[in-house]
């Protein structure tokens, strides 16, 4: 197929399997900056899985884009065969990567298409075209998005704003928008999570959901998104780790030969990729070994074993499954073709001659001026302000509330998150913080691991309070509602006269649990970011009232 990529009958056994493995890893360089040793190696361990093993990829979190450049060159350095290099970059590169644009979850885009479909459309082709180039400069080469998935309830802890809508018309139509603006680029990108994530109300990340809908249904709602970005030629799709009964009664989707080779392969006509979701996930490494899921997610029809717990072990296991006839030769030769095509795909920049063939991409710029230019770009930071400002609600009925308490000597700025430690885009410099604290808010941060405090109006000291909630969907935390210190932070607020303005950056399924509570004189701003330049711009609609502008 071409120079860069070895025949795949000259591989050995294990040097195919190996191809199908992406494992994790972080974007910083150091050993001492790892965040999540459970699951990023070391660099001795990395090194050993890319040089000796030869996985095919890799998914990086963590560090500043600038990093990531390095941390890629670094990768693909080690790798004899190019590397896939991956990233959940659904809300653009600056999501996981400081420095690089940051947009609203998709789920504004549905905000915006409610009143403006077009907008919306041309906002989605922008989110893809932006991500994939800002992707390609540090040297990501896989797009882990869009989420297909139709969140349609509104207690999805693990979906929720991931989401481009609540029905199957809207996030097909965004969905298209997105490859297409993505596809201008040569990067790949997946479709998430096969055959539809967004009706379940546990974290699969924690433990399996259950998805009971009959197939009318699930062909209805959740497959028809799918179908779009197949057409629209997306090049992955990944699987979920529910348990669908009509589909399958005994395996998650993961695993299930039913759903990945029958429904996705075969009904649907997909030749892709097909990529599991993270092998380490509470739904299936909670119930399956480590080891034995990945034989069994090959034997379903997976091509590719997302972040296997244990590499050395997953290969082994693989080709020990082999060996005894479980799984054809040929069945694995298949996944690597699938590889080799992708890999080919992104590998057409590769340029001269050099034992490891990935060192001279030209779009892997470590110089910071060729990199500054490619990132967060000021037509990219204008698309990022007008979807926070078409996407917000708000209720500004007057500022008397907050000109009676304006020069108050005692306000206060309350800040809500779900876990200060895990928070992204929260600093002493963020306008959350930065900008009541110049007119003299005096901040308090709370989380769900603050001690409590007895809330009690009538022997509480009257303070003046801006209330700021950081309330979406976090994987792993299971945060889609209200957490139970924002409720009783709201109610005792509200009920002692001292609310001033609410602010809510995060899910709108927060919002409709307040409002029906909330006095008709506070003033409220909803937007779904919470990027620093979501902050700045929900509290440029309280300013004057805030005293936010006065010097």
């Amino acid at each position: 197929m071409t120079s860069l990529l070895p025949d795949i009958e000259a591989l050995s056994l294990q040097q195919q399997v190996a191809q199908m493995l992406v494992v994790r890893a972080s974007g910083y360089l150091f050993d001492h900056q790892i965040q999540y040793p459970v699951w990023e190696p070391t660099a001795a361990m990395l090194r050993h899985w890319v040089e000796t093993l030869g996985v095919g990829g890799v998914i990086l979190l963590g560090g500043s884009a600038g990093e990531v450049a390095l941390r890629s060159q670094q990768l693909q350095a080690w790798a004899t065969i190019p590397l896939l290099v991956a990233a959940d970059v659904e809300e653009g590169v600056g999501q996981r990567f400081s420095g690089a644009t940051w947009f609203p979850p998709p789920m504004a885009l549905a905000a915006v298409a409610q009143n403006f479909p077009d907008r919306a459309e041309r906002y989605a082709e922008q989110l893809g075209d932006t991500t994939a180039q800002e992707a390609r400069a540090i040297g990501l080469n896989w797009v882990l998005a869009p989420v297909v998935d139709v969140n349609n309830n509104p207690d999805n802890p693990v979906i929720n704003v991931r989401s481009f809508g609540e029905t199957p018309a809207i996030v097909s139509q965004l969905t298209t928008a997105f490859l297409r603006g993505a596809q201008r680029h040569s990067v790949l990108t997946s479709a998430k999570h096969f055959p539809g994530h967004g009706d379940t109300a546990v974290d699969s990340h924690l433990e399996l959901p259950v998805l009971a809908h009959a197939r009318d249904r699930l062909a209805q709602i959740e497959i028809p998104p799918f179908k779009a970005a197949i057409a629209a030629g997306v090049d992955a799709v990944m699987s979920a780790h529910l348990q669908i009964p009509a589909l399958d009664p005994e395996f998650p989707a993961t695993l299930s030969p039913r759903i990945l080779t029958q429904e996705l392969r075969q009904a649907l006509g997909f030749d892709g990729l097909i990529v599991t979701d993270a092998l380490v996930m509470g739904a299936i490494a909670n119930r399956y070994g480590a080891n034995e899921a990945a034989v069994l997610a090959v034997e379903a029809g997976a091509d590719i074993l997302l972040m296997p717990l244990d590499p050395d072990g997953a290969i082994q296991a693989l080709c020990e499954a082999v060996e005894m006839g479980r799984i054809a030769a040929d069945r694995i030769q298949s996944s690597v073709e699938r590889i080799w095509r992708a890999k080919y795909k992104v590998c057409a920049s590769v340029q001269g001659d050099t034992s490891h063939t990935w060192e001279t991409l030209s779009s892997v710029g470590i110089e910071t001026q060729a990199l500054t230019a490619q990132l967060a770009q000021p037509q990219a930071q204008a698309m990022v302000a007008a979807i926070v400002r078409n996407s917000m609600q708000m209720q500004c009925p007057d500022h008397s509330r907050l000109t009676q308490a304006r020069w108050s000597c005692d306000r206060r700025n309350l800040i809500i998150v779900d876990d200060l430690l895990a928070g992204e885009g929260l600093g002493r410099h963020t306008p959350a913080i930065a900008l009541p604290q110049e007119l003299g808010y005096a901040l308090q941060l709370v989380d769900r691991h603050t001690p409590p405090i007895a809330l009690n109006k009538e022997m509480s000291t009257w303070q003046p309070t801006l209330l700021q909630l950081f309330i979406r969907g976090n994987p792993f935390r299971g945060s889609a509602g209200l957490t139970q210190t924002a409720i009783d932070w709201f109610h005792f607020l509200v009920e002692s006269d001292q609310l001033l303005a609410l602010v809510l950056y995060g899910s709108p399924y927060v919002l409709d649990k307040f409002l029906p509570t909330l006095p008709a004189d506070v003033p409220y701003v909803f937007t779904y970011g919470q990027m620093p330049s979501a902050q700045a711009i929900a509290l440029e609609f309280l300013s004057d009232g805030l005293g936010l502008n006065a010097h």
